[in-house]
């Protein structure tokens, strides 16, 4: 049976799929992120496509390796900080590289996950949100700012 993944492009059958190391280790590694997360991820993969051709299989390996660590640490290292990086802000980063690539903002395909980093060290958690840090979980003031409240109200106006 033929494949044919609709983010990036890859076609090939099962049978490929799984005797392919790299390719392995990609189901593997996405089988470890289910839900909203995993299928986000799919789509971000999708923005290292070169427009001529398909993702490889050995390159989609590469690039959900590079993040695995970092997604289930839930911690991200970009220009010398550490930051926080639940993963509401890597649903929220990579709903905002496919809104700016749907602008036209974002030069394609990426060569890294430079952007994506650089979006997760600004993300901050909404107000009233609970977030977990370490064994505690605790809610945030309800008091948001005006311009994340503005960046929220945007991107309510956007999904619905």
């Amino acid at each position: 049976m033929r494949t044919r993944c609709p983010s990036c492009g890859a076609t090939l059958s099962l049978d490929a799929l799984i005797a392919h190391d790299a390719a392995r280790e990609a189901l593997a590694a996405a089988f470890k992120l289910s839900g909203q997360l995993g299928s986000a991820l799919v789509r971000y993969l999708a923005l290292f496509r070169p427009e001529s051709r398909e993702l490889t299989m050995d390159r989609v390996a590469r690039l959900v390796g590079d993040l695995l660590p970092d997604l289930q640490a839930q911690r991200i290292s970009r220009n010398g900080q550490v930051c926080d990086a639940p993963l509401e802000a890597w649903m929220w980063a990579i709903e905002q590289a496919l809104a700016a690539r749907d602008a036209g903002r974002l030069t394609l395909p990426l060569k890294s996950h430079g952007w994506l980093y650089e979006v997760i060290s600004n993300w901050r958690p909404q107000a009233g949100q609970v977030v977990t840090t370490g064994e505690s979980r605790h809610a945030l003031p309800k008091t948001a700012s005006k311009t994340l409240s503005a960046i929220a109200a945007l991107e309510d106006r956007v999904r619905g």
